[in-house]
């Protein structure tokens, strides 16, 4: 059975719908924090402005002091008239060099708030944004979906944002003054030798174009590699304990080995296309400071224009070509490197907004009520639940609506009604829709036809969040939050007194061994509560149903998975968390719902047999032969019984082995 993820990129149906993610970013984002970016730059144009202004100065020192051949100006302001003769100029050149570099260094320090401001921010907005997003999908979404996958996108995808609007904008802007500036400092002193050192600026560019084509799919791959070996590693660690018992770590690290190389691949794919752009910018760039060295050099010393190039070069004018070409030239080159960081940021956005952008099945109604609980009657009217546009099986069967092959009905035509306190207990093969009825009362799916309805009140017309405040969960694999004990039973009902805490503990005959734990209730539980054995999870998973006192309880295989005395413990604290409540308890073990006010029996989606613990033995049908598996009468089962299990079994084989 192959369990590998898949080779696609586990968001691309949801990338191809995202239109200018890069531009939306900064609409949806950006504007609220319009400040910092401001700050920012502003303090890039004043800070590489005051970065221009010494090898100007130079250049003015070098014609109006030393060969005192031009004036003492800095273009139209006239410094002479600060200081006249040779020695005073110098000083005072020196203190507007000093005071710039001071200066600067003042605007690179707001530059850097600035920015690094503006992408903090954002990245904190995005990620909590995101994540806020996904956990409200419908849990088909986490289905189709690895941990590891979602993962990758909620760190490294927001990660590489925040990188490329801290550096690679900063860089963008900086930049972009720079050119900007030396341009208009080269046009001024020589519009000739001007031209000549940008006439390289079209080849850089049309290489770095090329480049962009190149390297973008590229860099899609990479995220979708990345995905892909962090849910490889995160399933292999949450499952250690199954590779050592089955001894299979040579395979399991023959299978990351894959998944790696599957990421090396795509990750050295995009570096030689990169280390291969940037010597050649480089090469691009040098040959544009080399022919304005050439050019300027023999204008230089031959006192007039060589070639086709007319007027006068001073040295200072020279000097000043020299060092700000240079400063040029380079910064050309890193526009490669930002538009490097922009592609890669370009493929975490589509990612980013297309998973906010995945629509979620369950929505509430723009009139919805809060749910008001009175008896805690729960009525199911005609349920027809399954996967698509769903249709009966007598539908099916007749050859009516659409073709059943297109369809998977899990449940079809359920009806039955629980009175407001009593408990009623849903038994069946597995397979049969145990589950998934009770998912339906807690809205983690909706109803395709048919209504399900608490004291009258269709749940699909209530707020959600009042709907399942009102319904309190304890299944078979609980999950623990990493923290304490007390954090743990508290969860949900965060306001809750250390007393309450206590009371509920003691409820769920858990107070005495958290007393006997190291720190007691402040004991940490571990990743996943593994500190914890099966039992003492189950019975804190309790202990957080009775804190939270609602008036419907659903019990899903609660105590399936623990030893007998557990169970004996586990089901003391039960009796009394489900006296004068509504409960349902779904259940492989009858031993624990043979008490229970009413069973339904559910077979292939359906129900089948309905009535008490022993009304159904009476009735000598499915729940009397289960019950019959479980009690030993092995030899005494029906074959009809016997050929229907083999097939049931054959047939959810096959559905796990088609998901995996």
């Amino acid at each position: 059975m192959d369990v590998d993820a898949g080779d696609d990129d586990a968001f691309e149906d949801v990338r191809e719908n995202v239109d200018h993610p890069m531009r939306r970013l900064f609409a949806e984002y950006g504007r609220d924090n319009t400040g910092a970016f401001t700050v920012g730059l502003l303090s890039s144009i004043a800070a590489r402005l005051l970065d221009l202004l010494p090898p100007v100065l130079l250049g003015v020192a070098v014609d109006a002091i030393f060969r005192n051949d031009r004036p003492f100006a800095l273009g139209p302001v006239d410094l002479s008239a600060y200081a006249s003769d040779p020695e005073s100029q110098v000083i005072l050149a020196s203190s507007i060099i000093a005071g710039a570099f001071i200066l600067g260094a003042g605007f690179h320090w707001t530059r850097n708030w600035g920015w690094n401001a503006f992408a903090q921010r954002i990245q904190h907005a995005v990620r909590t944004d995101t994540y806020d997003r996904m956990q409200r999908l419908n849990m088909d979404f986490f289905a189709d979906k690895q941990t590891g996958e979602m993962m990758s996108v909620l760190s490294n995808d927001v990660n590489r944002l925040e990188r490329f609007l801290n550096d690679g904008m900063n860089s963008a802007f900086r930049l972009s003054v720079m050119v900007l500036g030396i341009s208009a400092i080269l046009f001024y002193y020589n519009w000739q030798l001007a031209l000549l050192t940008l006439v390289i600026v079209p080849a850089i560019a049309f290489f770095t174009y090329r480049f962009i084509k190149a390297i973008q799919p590229k860099y899609a791959d990479v995220r979708s590699s990345v995905g892909q070996l962090n849910s490889r590693l995160e399933n292999n660690l949450g499952g250690v304990q199954v590779i050592k018992t089955y001894s299979t770590e040579g395979y399991e690290s023959d299978r990351v080995e894959d998944t790696s190389r599957d990421y090396f691949d795509a990750n050295w794919g995009a570096i030689t296309t990169r280390i291969k752009f940037f010597p050649g910018l480089r090469v691009l760039a040098g040959v544009g400071f080399v022919v304005t060295f050439l050019v300027g050099g023999l204008w230089v010393y031959s006192g007039e224009g060589p070639w086709i190039f007319t007027g006068t070069l001073s040295e200072g004018e020279f000097v000043v070509f020299i060092l700000l070409s240079q400063r040029f030239i380079w910064p050309m080159a890193q526009f490669g490197q930002i538009i490097n960081m922009y592609q890669r940021a370009y493929a975490s956005a589509e990612r980013i907004f297309g998973l906010m952008d995945t629509p979620s099945l369950i929505e509430e109604t723009d009139d919805a009520e809060e749910l008001a609980v009175t008896d805690g009657e729960v009525e199911y009217d005609g349920v027809t639940f399954g996967y698509g546009e769903t249709q009966s099986v007598s539908e099916q069967s007749s050859g009516e609506g659409t073709d059943p092959a297109d369809d998977e009905v899990i449940l079809d035509d359920v009806s039955f009604t629980v009175d407001g306190g009593d408990t009623l207990a849903l038994v069946g093969p597995t397979g049969a829709g145990k589950s998934t009825v009770m998912k339906l009362l807690m809205r983690m799916y909706d109803v395709n036809d048919g209504a399900v309805r608490i004291d009258g009140q269709d749940v699909r017309d209530v707020t959600i969040p009042s709907l399942r405040d009102a319904i309190g969960y304890v299944s078979q694999e609980t999950f623990l939050f990493h923290g304490t004990v007390r954090d743990n039973i508290a969860y949900g009902s965060f306001d809750a007194t250390d007393e309450e805490i206590r009371e509920a503990a003691k409820a769920a005959e858990a107070h005495g061994y958290i007393q006997n734990l190291p720190d007691g209730y402040d004991t940490m539980v571990g990743e996943r509560g593994v500190k914890l054995s099966g039992g003492q999870r189950q019975r804190v998973a309790i202990a957080r149903a009775i804190l939270k006192d609602p008036e419907i309880l659903v019990l899903d295989e609660a105590t399936s998975d623990v030893d007998t005395e557990t169970e004996m413990l586990i089901q003391r604290s039960l009796d009394r968390l489900t006296a004068d409540r509504t409960t349902f308890t779904i259940a492989h073990r009858l031993s624990t719902v043979k008490d229970a006010d009413q069973i339904v029996v559910l077979e292939d989606g359906s129900v089948v047999e309905r009535g008490s613990h022993d009304d159904l033995l009476a009735e000598d049908g499915l729940y009397a032969n289960l019950w019959a598996v479980q009690a030993g009468e092995i030899d005494e089962l029906p074959e009809e019984f016997v050929r229907r299990a083999t097939e049931r079994r054959s047939q959810v084989d096959a559905e796990v082995g088609d998901d995996d």
